[in-house]
């Protein structure tokens, strides 16, 4: 039924027809650039759940599979993500061979990656803020390197990522913050730092883990609502105003009083 659901609104992106979800835009905005991509033209009906692909063209359905293809591939990147982490965090080669295996053998994990589905890309950023976390803090002996950047940056992307497909991606939010918080704390209570260096700390962890983060989430919905310029079944949750911008509606380039 889900995949039914995403795929549609895949399908939405790709004809820029404006709709409505209670979800963040990311995710179905890159389901819609993987079927994109792989030439799909976005008339897959997506009616009901269990239609053959073979009742269509062969274009949308090779779209609708490729769509999948991508779903799988982010999914399939849960298994190193995991070992990389559990590696990281305890030394141990066998525990984090252990970790890899259970993922590839999670049934749950495997039925998740092949539909086309919110989860597994939400998996995928949820993984990667935890993974680029443990990296950035095995570089604390290394601050303000160029590696020490790269993971703080990156922990900052994926934080947005995962808010920005669905909105229990604030439980990793919270799980870097007090890291954070836990780290600063330790900083502050180092003699041998100084306060200008704490305020660079302090200062970097602001820019990488607050302002990127939303900044890259403001930019996504910037890029949801330019695409989807077309009218579609999402105008009435709208104002009159925001309607006579979308191509086709009724009240289309109508002036509106206030």
């Amino acid at each position: 039924w889900d995949e039914t659901h995403f795929g549609k609104m895949g399908s939405y992106y790709i004809n820029r027809t404006f709709f409505f979800d209670v979800h963040p835009p990311l995710g179905k905005m890159l389901i819609g650039l993987a079927g994109y991509l792989s030439g799909y033209d976005g008339t897959f009906p997506f009616q009901k759940p269990g239609d053959r692909y073979e009742q269509h063209n062969y274009i949308g359905m090779r779209g609708v599979r490729l769509c999948r293809l991508f779903c799988a591939f982010l999914g399939s990147c849960l298994v190193p993500f995991a070992y990389l982490t559990v590696l990281e965090l305890s030394k141990s080669l066998p525990a984090a061979l252990l970790a890899a295996f259970i993922l590839i053998f999670d049934t749950g994990c495997i039925t998740l990656s092949q539909y086309i589905l919110l989860d597994p890309i939400l998996m995928f950023f949820l993984m990667g803020a935890v993974l680029s976390m443990v990296k950035c803090n095995s570089c604390a002996d290394r601050p303000f390197s160029a590696s020490w950047w790269f993971w703080l940056s990156l922990t900052g992307v994926s934080l947005a990522g995962a808010m920005g497909v669905k909105f229990v991606g604030l439980f990793v939010v919270l799980l870097v913050g007090l890291n954070t918080i836990y780290d600063l704390w330790d900083l502050l209570g180092n003699l041998s730092l100084t306060l200008v260096m704490f305020g660079k700390h302090l200062l970097a962890r602001v820019l990488c883990l607050i302002v990127l983060p939303l900044a890259l989430y403001t930019a996504m919905f910037a890029v949801h609502f330019a695409v989807l310029n077309r009218s579609g079944p999402g105008d009435g949750f709208f104002s009159s105003a925001f309607q006579s911008q979308l191509i086709g509606n009724n009240l289309h380039n109508v002036s509106v009083p206030e």
